[in-house]
Formats: C-alpha cells, structure tokens, sequence
C-alpha cells in the first residue's frame, strides 16, 4: 500500500517548508549585521548594556535557525522569530531618534548602510513572521 500526498497538501508543505529556510536566512543575517556592527563575535559595542542587546539578538537568531530548520517548536521559532526582528528595530529608531541612555553617536543617523540593511531584513522577517503566524491561526 503506498500513500500519496494530494498536490495542495505538497503546496501546502513546500511553502511551510520554504517560509522556514527563509526565516532562518533573515534571523541569521540579522544576526550577522549585529557581530559585524560590533566589530565581531567579542565586539566593543558602547554603552555595556547596547553590546549586551547585541549578543542576545545574535544568540536568539542562532536559536531561531536552529529551530525553524529542524522543524522543532514552530510557533516557539516563529514568536522568538517576531522578537529578532522588532527587538533590533526598535533600538534602532530609538537610537536614530531621541538617543538612549549614554548612546547618542548614532542620533539623526539614519541612513547609514548597515543600519538600512538590519532594518530591511528586519522587516522582511516581520513580514514574513506575522504571515506565518496569521495563517497558522486561521490553519
């Protein structure tokens, strides 16, 4: 007896599957910006607690990619997903815009290169994550 998967149902996995890879490309990637705005894996990012914001998105990141391609605690993956792309984002209009406590290098400095491709794959992975999740709700 062989069992055969219905061609909406292979659609339906390609895209959960492809939506995954994706995912963890950008929490990755986002990941990446991070250590090398800080000028690496040990970094020097001033003041302490931004450097340790920093390291935390990169570790969750790692985290995030781990578990969207594994295929292990989804929605756990999915919602860790949501806080890689918001948590970076919301640092960097805070810091572009009124400045943070000991962090006013960065004020008005909006346009600067890996500052405009962390906000773009941070986006993406927004996007991508509030799709996701709003289609496994409705699932």
């Amino acid at each position: 007896m062989t069992s055969t998967l219905s061609t909406p149902t292979l659609s339906r996995l390609a895209t959960a599957v492809a939506a995954r890879v994706t995912g963890a490309v950008l929490a990755l990637g986002i990941g990446y910006v991070h250590v090398v705005d800080q000028g690496g894996i040990i970094g020097d990012k001033a003041p302490r607690y931004v450097g340790v914001g920093y390291w935390i998105v990169e570790l969750v990141a790692i985290a995030v990619a781990v578990l969207l391609v594994s295929g292990r605690s989804l929605r756990t993956a999915w919602v860790l997903a949501l806080g890689v792309g918001a948590g970076p984002l919301v640092g960097y209009v805070l810091s572009r815009g009124p400045g943070m406590p000991d962090y006013t290098d960065d004020r008005g400095n909006w346009t600067e290169p890996i500052g405009v491709i962390a906000v773009t794959l941070e986006l993406v992975l927004i996007a991508l994550t509030l799709t996701v999740l709003a289609r496994r709700r409705r699932a």
